[in-house]
Protein backbone atom coordinates (compact mmCIF):
# COMPACT_ATOMS: atom_id res chain seq x y z
CA UNK A 1 0.00 0.00 0.00
CA UNK A 2 2.00 3.30 -1.08
CA UNK A 3 1.54 6.85 1.04
CA UNK A 4 -1.97 8.12 -1.06
CA UNK A 5 -3.59 4.58 -0.81
CA UNK A 6 -2.93 5.65 2.85
CA UNK A 7 -4.50 8.96 3.20
CA UNK A 8 -7.14 7.71 1.51
CA UNK A 9 -8.25 5.42 4.23
CA UNK A 10 -6.84 7.65 7.37
CA UNK A 11 -8.44 10.25 9.31
CA UNK A 12 -7.96 13.30 8.22
CA UNK A 13 -8.20 14.50 11.25
CA UNK A 14 -5.12 14.52 12.82
CA UNK A 15 -5.09 15.18 16.82
CA UNK A 16 -7.60 14.85 19.31
CA UNK A 17 -7.39 17.86 22.55
CA UNK A 18 -7.40 15.48 26.04
CA UNK A 19 -7.56 18.21 28.69
CA UNK A 20 -5.12 20.26 26.98
CA UNK A 21 -3.23 17.70 25.22
CA UNK A 22 -3.20 17.25 21.53
CA UNK A 23 -2.45 13.80 21.04
CA UNK A 24 -1.68 12.61 17.54
CA UNK A 25 -3.44 10.37 14.92
CA UNK A 26 -0.60 10.26 12.61
CA UNK A 27 0.06 6.80 13.69
CA UNK A 28 -2.94 4.60 15.36
CA UNK A 29 -3.43 4.19 19.02
CA UNK A 30 -3.92 1.63 21.38
CA UNK A 31 -6.62 1.81 24.24
CA UNK A 32 -6.20 -0.38 26.56
CA UNK A 33 -9.15 -2.05 28.37
CA UNK A 34 -9.80 -2.25 31.85
CA UNK A 35 -13.08 -3.72 33.35
CA UNK A 36 -13.68 -3.24 37.01
CA UNK A 37 -16.82 -5.27 36.85
CA UNK A 38 -17.28 -8.31 38.21
CA UNK A 39 -19.19 -10.01 34.86
CA UNK A 40 -17.31 -8.73 31.77
CA UNK A 41 -17.57 -11.55 28.65
CA UNK A 42 -13.29 -11.85 29.11
CA UNK A 43 -11.80 -10.35 32.28
CA UNK A 44 -14.89 -10.14 34.76
CA UNK A 45 -13.59 -9.90 37.95
CA UNK A 46 -9.78 -9.87 37.68
CA UNK A 47 -9.65 -6.21 37.89
CA UNK A 48 -12.47 -5.55 40.56
CA UNK A 49 -10.50 -5.00 43.60
CA UNK A 50 -8.21 -1.98 43.72
CA UNK A 51 -4.73 -3.80 44.12
CA UNK A 52 -5.64 -6.23 40.90
CA UNK A 53 -6.59 -3.11 38.54
CA UNK A 54 -3.60 -0.51 39.51
CA UNK A 55 -1.31 -3.09 38.51
CA UNK A 56 -3.05 -4.11 35.55
CA UNK A 57 -3.40 -0.63 34.56
CA UNK A 58 0.59 0.01 34.89
CA UNK A 59 1.09 -3.17 33.16
CA UNK A 60 -0.94 -1.72 29.99
CA UNK A 61 0.93 1.47 29.97
CA UNK A 62 4.30 -0.10 30.39
CA UNK A 63 3.48 -2.04 27.24
CA UNK A 64 2.96 1.06 25.45
CA UNK A 65 -1.45 1.47 25.66
CA UNK A 66 -2.11 5.28 24.72
CA UNK A 67 -5.39 5.34 26.50
CA UNK A 68 -6.50 3.60 29.36
CA UNK A 69 -10.58 2.96 28.88
CA UNK A 70 -12.00 1.76 32.04
CA UNK A 71 -15.65 0.17 32.52
CA UNK A 72 -17.23 -0.20 35.77
CA UNK A 73 -20.57 -2.18 33.66
CA UNK A 74 -20.64 -5.06 31.68
CA UNK A 75 -22.11 -4.48 28.75
CA UNK A 76 -21.61 -8.50 27.33
CA UNK A 77 -25.02 -9.66 25.50
CA UNK A 78 -27.73 -10.38 27.95
CA UNK A 79 -25.73 -8.34 30.83
CA UNK A 80 -28.48 -6.45 32.92
CA UNK A 81 -28.54 -3.03 33.95
CA UNK A 82 -26.43 -1.34 36.78
CA UNK A 83 -27.49 1.06 39.13
CA UNK A 84 -26.07 4.62 39.03
CA UNK A 85 -24.91 4.61 42.61
CA UNK A 86 -23.23 0.69 42.20
CA UNK A 87 -21.71 2.40 38.73
CA UNK A 88 -20.04 5.26 40.98
CA UNK A 89 -19.36 2.93 43.59
CA UNK A 90 -16.83 0.85 41.44
CA UNK A 91 -15.32 3.19 39.05
CA UNK A 92 -14.84 6.63 40.88
CA UNK A 93 -11.78 5.68 43.96
CA UNK A 94 -10.30 3.75 40.96
CA UNK A 95 -10.28 6.52 38.73
CA UNK A 96 -9.18 9.18 41.79
CA UNK A 97 -6.43 6.83 42.86
CA UNK A 98 -5.03 6.65 38.79
CA UNK A 99 -5.22 9.78 37.85
CA UNK A 100 -3.10 10.24 40.95
CA UNK A 101 -0.66 7.43 40.48
CA UNK A 102 -0.05 7.58 36.95
CA UNK A 103 -0.74 11.31 36.36
CA UNK A 104 0.63 11.77 32.43
CA UNK A 105 -1.86 8.87 31.60
CA UNK A 106 -5.22 9.45 29.62
CA UNK A 107 -8.43 7.92 30.86
CA UNK A 108 -11.36 7.59 28.99
CA UNK A 109 -14.53 6.46 31.01
CA UNK A 110 -17.03 3.44 29.36
CA UNK A 111 -20.33 5.25 30.10
CA UNK A 112 -23.50 5.85 29.28
CA UNK A 113 -24.72 7.62 31.91
CA UNK A 114 -23.47 11.87 31.67
CA UNK A 115 -23.46 12.33 35.28
CA UNK A 116 -20.90 9.40 35.47
CA UNK A 117 -19.45 11.20 32.44
CA UNK A 118 -19.30 14.77 34.51
CA UNK A 119 -17.81 12.97 37.15
CA UNK A 120 -15.50 11.35 35.86
CA UNK A 121 -13.99 14.61 34.30
CA UNK A 122 -13.94 16.07 37.67
CA UNK A 123 -11.87 13.48 38.71
CA UNK A 124 -9.15 13.63 35.95
CA UNK A 125 -10.70 11.79 33.16
CA UNK A 126 -10.00 13.50 29.53
CA UNK A 127 -12.51 11.09 26.83
CA UNK A 128 -15.89 9.57 27.61
CA UNK A 129 -16.83 6.26 25.40
CA UNK A 130 -20.59 5.88 24.92
CA UNK A 131 -21.73 2.49 23.70
CA UNK A 132 -25.48 4.31 22.88
CA UNK A 133 -23.68 7.51 21.37
CA UNK A 134 -26.36 9.40 23.74
CA UNK A 135 -29.68 7.21 22.80
CA UNK A 136 -29.62 5.88 26.64
CA UNK A 137 -29.17 8.91 28.25
CA UNK A 138 -30.87 12.32 26.99
CA UNK A 139 -28.82 14.42 28.88
CA UNK A 140 -25.32 13.14 27.53
CA UNK A 141 -24.64 15.03 24.25
CA UNK A 142 -25.62 18.36 26.41
CA UNK A 143 -22.98 17.36 28.82
CA UNK A 144 -20.35 16.19 26.23
CA UNK A 145 -20.91 19.72 24.95
CA UNK A 146 -20.52 21.27 28.02
CA UNK A 147 -17.16 19.71 29.20
CA UNK A 148 -15.30 19.76 25.57
CA UNK A 149 -13.94 16.38 25.97
CA UNK A 150 -13.25 13.71 23.23
CA UNK A 151 -16.25 11.26 22.77
CA UNK A 152 -16.65 8.41 21.33
CA UNK A 153 -19.82 7.33 19.58
CA UNK A 154 -20.52 4.06 18.97
CA UNK A 155 -23.42 2.22 17.00
CA UNK A 156 -25.73 -0.27 18.71
CA UNK A 157 -29.23 -1.94 18.26
CA UNK A 158 -31.08 -2.04 20.76
CA UNK A 159 -29.60 -2.48 24.98
CA UNK A 160 -27.33 -5.09 26.07
CA UNK A 161 -29.99 -6.98 27.86
CA UNK A 162 -31.33 -7.56 24.27
CA UNK A 163 -29.07 -6.21 21.40
CA UNK A 164 -28.22 -10.24 20.14
CA UNK A 165 -31.91 -11.78 20.17
CA UNK A 166 -32.36 -11.13 16.45
CA UNK A 167 -30.72 -8.18 14.96
CA UNK A 168 -31.85 -7.09 11.16
CA UNK A 169 -30.91 -4.83 8.96
CA UNK A 170 -31.38 -4.43 5.53
CA UNK A 171 -28.19 -3.05 4.38
CA UNK A 172 -25.94 -2.90 8.03
CA UNK A 173 -22.89 -0.87 6.25
CA UNK A 174 -25.55 2.52 5.14
CA UNK A 175 -27.44 1.92 7.97
CA UNK A 176 -25.37 2.38 10.60
CA UNK A 177 -23.16 4.92 8.49
CA UNK A 178 -26.37 7.03 8.23
CA UNK A 179 -26.57 6.67 12.28
CA UNK A 180 -22.82 8.48 12.48
CA UNK A 181 -24.21 11.14 10.00
CA UNK A 182 -27.37 11.70 11.96
CA UNK A 183 -24.83 11.56 15.48
CA UNK A 184 -22.66 13.87 14.15
CA UNK A 185 -24.49 16.79 12.65
CA UNK A 186 -26.20 16.91 15.97
CA UNK A 187 -23.34 17.17 18.09
CA UNK A 188 -21.60 19.77 15.59
CA UNK A 189 -24.79 22.04 16.31
CA UNK A 190 -24.17 21.34 19.60
CA UNK A 191 -19.97 22.11 19.31
CA UNK A 192 -18.35 19.16 19.83
CA UNK A 193 -15.31 19.44 18.52
CA UNK A 194 -13.58 15.56 19.23
CA UNK A 195 -15.79 12.72 18.11
CA UNK A 196 -14.53 9.00 17.09
CA UNK A 197 -16.53 6.89 15.76
CA UNK A 198 -16.62 3.00 16.86
CA UNK A 199 -19.55 0.76 14.39
CA UNK A 200 -19.62 -1.16 17.62
CA UNK A 201 -18.68 -4.85 16.43
CA UNK A 202 -20.75 -7.49 18.19
CA UNK A 203 -22.85 -4.63 19.49
CA UNK A 204 -26.86 -5.98 17.97
CA UNK A 205 -24.91 -7.80 15.08
CA UNK A 206 -24.82 -11.29 13.87
CA UNK A 207 -21.48 -12.68 12.49
CA UNK A 208 -22.06 -11.67 9.23
CA UNK A 209 -23.18 -8.08 10.17
CA UNK A 210 -19.61 -7.51 11.55
CA UNK A 211 -18.05 -8.87 8.97
CA UNK A 212 -19.50 -6.85 6.89
CA UNK A 213 -19.02 -3.43 8.45
CA UNK A 214 -14.97 -4.84 8.71
CA UNK A 215 -14.99 -5.30 4.71
CA UNK A 216 -16.29 -2.16 4.82
CA UNK A 217 -14.17 -0.66 7.34
CA UNK A 218 -12.70 1.81 4.92
CA UNK A 219 -16.37 3.75 4.20
CA UNK A 220 -16.48 5.35 7.73
CA UNK A 221 -13.01 7.54 6.71
CA UNK A 222 -16.33 9.44 4.97
CA UNK A 223 -16.78 11.77 7.87
CA UNK A 224 -13.28 12.71 8.12
CA UNK A 225 -12.95 11.37 11.95
CA UNK A 226 -10.74 9.27 13.75
CA UNK A 227 -12.38 5.74 13.92
CA UNK A 228 -12.04 3.07 16.62
CA UNK A 229 -12.52 -0.77 16.06
CA UNK A 230 -12.79 -2.87 19.07
CA UNK A 231 -12.95 -6.72 17.94
CA UNK A 232 -10.69 -7.85 20.93
CA UNK A 233 -11.83 -11.82 21.79
CA UNK A 234 -15.26 -10.97 20.60
CA UNK A 235 -17.69 -13.88 19.72
CA UNK A 236 -17.19 -12.61 15.85
CA UNK A 237 -13.98 -14.64 16.07
CA UNK A 238 -15.16 -17.17 18.64
CA UNK A 239 -17.84 -18.21 16.79
CA UNK A 240 -15.84 -18.73 13.15
CA UNK A 241 -13.02 -20.50 14.55
CA UNK A 242 -14.81 -22.61 17.09
CA UNK A 243 -12.86 -20.59 19.90
CA UNK A 244 -13.36 -19.51 23.49
CA UNK A 245 -12.87 -15.52 24.47
CA UNK A 246 -9.44 -16.76 26.69
CA UNK A 247 -8.20 -18.52 23.21
CA UNK A 248 -8.81 -15.88 21.14
CA UNK A 249 -5.67 -14.03 21.06
CA UNK A 250 -4.52 -14.54 17.23
CA UNK A 251 -8.19 -14.02 16.19
CA UNK A 252 -7.75 -10.67 17.40
CA UNK A 253 -4.49 -9.92 16.27
CA UNK A 254 -5.61 -10.65 12.59
CA UNK A 255 -8.83 -8.50 12.61
CA UNK A 256 -6.59 -5.95 14.12
CA UNK A 257 -4.79 -5.84 11.62
CA UNK A 258 -6.94 -5.88 9.08
CA UNK A 259 -9.03 -2.86 10.34
CA UNK A 260 -5.98 -1.20 10.78
CA UNK A 261 -5.10 -1.94 6.81
CA UNK A 262 -8.59 -0.40 6.45
CA UNK A 263 -8.16 2.68 8.09
CA UNK A 264 -8.72 1.95 12.18
CA UNK A 265 -6.82 5.13 14.20
CA UNK A 266 -7.41 3.52 17.45
CA UNK A 267 -7.60 -0.23 18.44
CA UNK A 268 -9.69 -0.86 21.68
CA UNK A 269 -7.88 -4.32 23.47
CA UNK A 270 -7.59 -6.47 25.99
CA UNK A 271 -4.18 -7.23 24.93
CA UNK A 272 -2.08 -4.04 24.54
CA UNK A 273 1.46 -5.89 23.97
CA UNK A 274 0.25 -7.71 20.55
CA UNK A 275 -1.61 -4.86 19.26
CA UNK A 276 1.14 -2.17 19.78
CA UNK A 277 3.20 -4.69 17.32
CA UNK A 278 0.25 -5.06 15.26
CA UNK A 279 0.48 -1.60 14.76
CA UNK A 280 3.87 -1.43 14.27
CA UNK A 281 3.97 -3.72 11.97
CA UNK A 282 0.88 -2.57 9.69
CA UNK A 283 2.83 1.13 9.35
CA UNK A 284 6.05 -0.56 8.36
CA UNK A 285 3.90 -1.94 5.46
CA UNK A 286 2.26 1.33 4.62
CA UNK A 287 4.83 3.94 5.15
CA UNK A 288 7.03 3.75 2.00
Amino acid sequence: MNSQHKNTFFSSQKTINCGGRLISLENPLVMGILNITPDSFYDGGKHKDMDNAMKHCAKMLEEGANIIDIGAVSTKPGAKEVTQEEEEKRLIPVLKKMTKEFPDAIFSIDTYRSSIARMSVDCGAQMINDISAGAFDENMFGIISELQVPYIIMHIQGTPADMQKNPVYENVVKEVITYFSEKVATLRKLGVNDIIIDPGFGFGKTVEHNYELLRNLEYFSFFGLPLMAGVSRKSMINKVLGTKPEDALNGTTVLNTIALMKGANILRVHDVKEAVEAVKLVEMTINE
